[in-house]
């Protein structure tokens, strides 16, 4: 679990190191794993009824571990943050996956 200093660190670090408005919606990318496809397809149904768009599952290189990789635009403070990461965490537990890896961000598309 990525703890909350650190995503107040990356809030400050997006603030002061690049030009996008972390007030404005931002789109938030969000990421699943396990080997098995299936778990993370019943993952992602569960997801996208939750409003998540999805964007892939795709394998390591090796195939041994595949992501779920979904989005949503929204607006993030270090404290709402870390409580979506906590609810995806346990949204990731009750279906059974390997984990709930972390998100990343970028500027909401024109």
């Amino acid at each position: 679990m990525i703890e909350l200093q650190m995503l107040e660190d990356m809030f400050s670090n997006m603030r002061t190191k690049t030009k996008w408005d972390v007030d404005d919606p931002m789109l938030w990318g969000y990421f699943f794993t396990d080997p098995k496809e299936e778990k993370l397809q019943r993952a992602a149904t569960e997801l996208t009824a939750q409003d998540y768009d999805f964007v892939r599952i795709y394998s390591t290189d090796d195939g041994t571990t595949r992501f779920l990789h979904v989005e949503r635009l929204e607006v993030h403070t270090p404290e709402t943050l870390f409580a979506r990461n906590k609810q995806l965490d346990t949204l990731a537990k009750e279906f059974g996956l390997e984990s709930y890896d972390g998100m990343d961000v970028g500027p909401s598309l024109p």
